[in-house]
């Protein structure tokens, strides 16, 4: 629960830091810390759920806030690399956008008892695994050591990521299309639910 709070304040961080003058951090100064900052947050993303497993420090309120962490923290450093140039703007549309179709579809199965239909597999977390090492190294974007040309391979990992993102969830649509196209399946809506 600590660690999804720490990342959740990683989030304004992140995007703070390319609104700091460059004459208080140098441009390849702030890539180095944005990349640093985003893996810290995957690496602490992947602990949270070993440890909550382990030693059974579960709760609601963390089972409802770790998923929004993740799916925050994608989706803000997806903008930031969107306004500096370093994502195609269609990319960064499929992959949150897959995130936002994906959690509403979770959500809706939930309510008509049939979540397991739509469990992660192994093409979301093979997915989640390529854009985990996209992001950061398009934030890195720099020449590593001078030579190394980072960025190809980090707009190759997300070209790569985008497309796999389409393929997760294409699967989990499939696996839910028995229920979504059922006549009368509809879960009832909440009182006061004007769709915002």
């Amino acid at each position: 629960m600590v660690l999804t709070w720490a990342r959740i304040v990683m989030i304004p961080i992140l995007v703070a830091i390319y609104y700091v003058p460059d004459d208080w951090i140098r441009p390849e100064h702030k890539n180095v810390l944005a990349c640093v900052l985003f893996t810290v947050a995957a690496i602490t993303d992947a602990f949270d759920g070993y440890f909550a497993r382990k030693f059974r420090m579960t709760s609601r309120l963390g089972a409802f806030l770790d998923p929004v962490a993740d799916k925050l923290m994608v989706s803000a450093a997806l903008i930031v690399l969107l306004e500096l140039g370093r994502v195609n703007a269609l990319v960064a549309l499929v992959i949150i956008g897959r995130e936002i179709t994906v959690s509403a579809l979770r959500e809706w199965m939930a309510q008509i008892g049939a979540s397991q239909n739509v469990a992660v597999n192994w093409v979301g977390k093979f997915k989640t695994i390529v854009q985990m090492v996209a992001i950061p190294v398009l934030l890195f974007h720099d020449p590593l050591f001078g030579v190394i040309p980072v960025v190809t391979l980090g707009t190759l990992l997300i070209y790569a990521a985008a497309f796999l993102t389409i393929y997760s969830m294409l699967l989990y649509l499939r696996l839910a299309w028995p229920h979504l196209s059922a006549p009368g399946a509809a879960p009832d809506e909440p009182p006061g639910n004007d769709g915002l």
